[in-house]
């Protein structure tokens, strides 16, 4: 399917084994009570409360006697602990352990029965406990209310050594969030007590929101408050000491003022009332390594039709609200839809209906983003239990008590590129292919395969621009941020072709206020973006327009005899030989098509022009990366565009299994020649309106004069004309006098009559020649006119004996 979930951890294969291990032991001791099948009768109780950000997963399950034992999984090792056991029958809320595993911190339930009294502590319904459990030790109360309270402990970004506190959160169904201060202390050895238990510090961290989400891997609280009605986004950053910031606020046009109280990401949810939830629209906010933010947002149904949903991307100053029809009308919506983070991708689905792939870097065109809906293999493979979306790809299904990492599933995808019909989806998925950046060598051969038997299925986009394009971006845009606004990521500036089954709307958003004037990491590159989409206006990205300019300019001055500084000239041929080095270097294999074996000066001037004029480009923009950096990158990425059109000329030539010699004019090209010459004028039409660099030219040997005969003589006559007359040379000028002689002789009726010219000085030992000059020497006298023009066209009558001649011993063999 489109999505591949590995699976980390599986309840029922990582930790009911062993559980079953423990409970037989315990019954051989006779210690256990009850017999072998007891942990079966419970085992439905056995799920998944937490995934600490170290990978850590926190479970639980009841025993015979409806005692609840805690238990984790450590990812690392792999292997199961038994954490504590509460022996009374309650119920869990919520539950957290710290780094070191030296304090758990659960909150509990009385379990709902009838007749039976509060045994937790009159007037409370949920009790918050911290315990000492290295070893079991103290309990202490941190709350005892009527209100749920859900529990989480911050894991810093720290050396391995044991921290002197920890650090709580406390989130309160009273709308507010509390932050608790621990201090331990070791005793008698390795035994961890809590110090000075009876007074720990409490700081308050929010307050009045209606929702909140919590990013494990980052440490990051996301909620939200309601002032005046206006819903407004905040984040706060935690910290290794017990600092922490408010990072931004970001108004939202969500309504969430009637949707009551939804957590997001802070353990099993369970207890929370779900005629509320049902209620309550589905809002969850993802971020990644490049500093991009996204609000996902979907409100309640109120058809079965189709449903909508937006997309926020703060980090582009824009949103998107989408409208997409449900692929059954008949067949109702039993579960919510479905928002899960793929890296460079956000993925929407609602099983049975439809699946939308966003590019959440690139969202300005909507035909850079899959969308299916339907009857489609890809939707029915999707998994239909609500799967929730923790950080990075961590997805947890709380229903099965399973762990996987989401990817897209590259050669998925790649099958299906070869399958699909529609362009909008062939450009939404050569694009999301290629940002999965697996093989990228045996990728790009699998892309160039599919392009060669699709040249001429693509209306919307030219595919060969396309390809080259996007590859050479995936191949430079992970080793630094920002690429994204300095090189081009697409042929296309715009799409006005519907995409079947989704409409949507585009408007400006209001930009994330930061709170804070030092940034680093994330942050950073989050600010850099939020700058670049204020102020950068036009967009930033490098074109060839500077290129095209000045080597027309250097073409120029060169027929008019002037000259450019020599070093300004040898700089930029010494840039060419640079790439076409680096570019020999990533073919270890010699190439089959006859490529790079002449120095074409004007070619290598538009190559070194390039690396020139990118490398001023990212030397403006790239700000604190080293400038050998930028340019190995610059060299790289003009290497990589020309090594693209190698490979395509290359892949061509195999897969008609044709000699690099094979084209000549000696016989009626076959159609697998007919098929690389196609090839060969897409590619060139291709880089023509890119203006880009073509590999060298061919030089001037017999074999190659061949082939570059053979080509001319196969393009449409007045195009074959038209090059023949800009290509000085002998094979260029043979053209030039067939053609003209076709011409003359087309209308020719023999006459007598006496020739104004010399034929003494024609006369060859060969008499078919002899009497093939004599006629046209016959027509030219005939003709005073076409006579008086011979020495400015050089096309006479002794011109036309040395080509012909020369043709003649050619085909002869002579």
């Amino acid at each position: 399917m489109a999505l591949r979930l590995v699976s980390d951890f599986d309840l029922g294969k990582d930790v009911l084994p062993w559980l079953r291990a423990q409970r037989a032991a315990l019954v051989a001791a006779g210690a256990g009570g009850g017999g072998p099948g007891v942990l079966e009768n419970n085992y439905e109780s056995l799920r998944v409360l937490n995934v600490e950000r170290n990978g850590n997963i926190i479970y639980t399950y009841k025993d015979d006697k409806g005692n609840i034992f805690f238990g984790l999984y450590d990812y690392q090792t792999k292997q199961n602990e038994h954490l504590y056991t509460f022996e009374k029958d309650l119920q869990v809320v919520s539950c957290s352990v710290n780094r070191e595993r030296t304090l758990l911190a659960a909150s509990l339930v009385q379990a709902a029965k009838e007749g039976r009294r509060n045994e937790l502590q009159p007037g409370s319904r949920c009790l918050t406990l911290l315990v000492e459990i290295h070893p079991i030790n103290n309990v202490k109360v941190l709350k005892a209310v009527d209100s749920y309270i859900w529990v989480q402990f911050l894991y810093p970004h720290v050396e391995s050594h044991p921290l002197p506190e920890n650090h709580l959160l406390l989130i309160s169904e009273e709308k507010y969030i509390e932050q608790l201060h621990i201090q331990v202390t070791q005793e008698d050895g390795n035994r961890v007590v809590i110090k000075n238990s009876g007074h720990l510090p409490r700081q308050r961290v929010a307050e009045d929101f209606v929702w909140a989400q919590w990013d494990m891997s980052e440490q990051r609280l996301y909620y939200i408050d309601l002032k005046k009605s206006r819903s407004v986004l905040k984040c706060i950053q935690f910290y290794a000491d017990e600092h922490f910031s408010l990072m931004f606020e970001a108004p939202l046009d969500v309504s969430l003022s009637d949707s009551g109280f939804k957590l997001v990401n802070f353990g099993y949810d369970d207890l929370q009332d779900q005629e509320k939830l049902s209620k309550h629209p589905t809002l969850c906010v993802f971020t990644n390594h490049t500093g991009s933010l996204c609000v996902c947002y979907c409100p309640n149904f109120d058809s079965w039709e189709q449903i909508t949903y937006s997309v926020l991307y703060f980090h582009k100053g824009h949103g998107k609200t989408f409208t997409a029809t449900l692929g059954h009308v008949d067949s109702r919506v039993t579960k919510g839809i479905t928002f899960l983070s793929l890296d460079y991708y956000v993925a929407v689905y609602l099983p049975g209906h439809f699946f939308h792939l966003l590019n959440i870097q690139h969202p300005d065109l909507i035909c850079h983003s899959l969308f299916l809906t339907g009857n489609s293999e890809v939707i029915d493979m999707l998994p239909h239990s609500p799967l929730q979306s923790l950080s990075g790809s961590l997805v947890l299904d709380w229903g099965s008590g399973k762990l996987y990492r989401a990817l897209l599933n590259q050669s998925y995808l790649l099958e299906f590129l070869w399958n699909t019909r529609l362009d909008c989806e062939k450009l939404a998925l050569l694009h999301c292919v290629l940002s999965c950046g697996r093989d990228s060598r045996r990728l790009e051969a699998k892309i160039i395969q599919w392009i060669s038997e699709n040249i001429s299925a693509c209306h919307s986009f030219d595919l060969i621009q396309e390809f080259i394009i996007a590859s050479s971006y995936w191949s430079i845009y992970p080793e630094t941020s920002n690429m994204d606004k300095l090189l081009p990521y697409s042929s296309l500036l715009t799409w006005d072709t519907e995409i079947p089954g989704i409409t949507l709307v585009t408007e400006e958003i209001p930009l994330p206020l930061m709170k804070v004037h030092s940034f680093k990491g994330y942050w950073e590159k989050l600010n850099s973006n939020l700058e670049y989409v204020k102020y950068s206006k036009p967009h930033l990205h490098c074109n060839n327009s500077m290129v095209r300019r000045e080597w027309h300019s250097l073409i120029s001055e060169e027929k008019k005899g002037k000259r450019r500084s020599t070093v300004y000239v040898r700089n930029i041929l010494d840039n060419a030989i640079k790439v076409i080095s680096n570019l020999e270097a990533r073919n270890l294999e010699p190439r089959l098509t006859p490529l790079f074996q002449e120095e074409d000066n004007h070619q290598r001037l538009l190559m070194g022009l390039m690396v020139s004029e990118l490398k001023d480009h990212l030397l403006r923009h790239l700000q604190g990366v080293e400038k050998k950096k930028i340019e190995q990158m610059v060299l790289d990425y003009v290497s990589k565009l020309l090594d693209l059109i190698c490979q395509i000329l290359e892949a061509s030539w195999r897969k008609h299994n044709l000699h690099p010699w094979v084209l000549h004019f000696n016989r009626q090209a076959s159609a697998a020649e007919f098929a690389v010459f196609h090839i060969m004028t897409r590619i060139l039409e291709a880089t023509n309106s890119l203006f880009l660099p073509l590999p060298p030219d061919l030089d001037n040997t017999e074999k190659n004069e061949k082939v570059k005969f053979s080509i001319i003589v196969r393009l449409p006559p007045l195009t074959g004309q038209k090059i023949c007359r800009l290509w000085d040379h002998p094979v260029s000028s043979n053209i030039i006098s067939r053609n003209h002689v076709k011409q003359l002789l087309q209308n020719y009726n023999k006459q007598p009559r006496s020739s104004m010219m010399d034929k003494s000085s024609f006369s060859v030992e060969f008499l078919p020649l002899n009497y093939f000059i004599e006629i046209l020497t016959d027509i030219e006298s005939s003709n005073p006119a076409l006579y008086a023009f011979e020495g400015r066209d050089n096309v006479d009558a002794k011109f036309v004996e040395e080509a012909a001649l020369k043709h003649t011993t050619m085909l002869l063999g002579l």
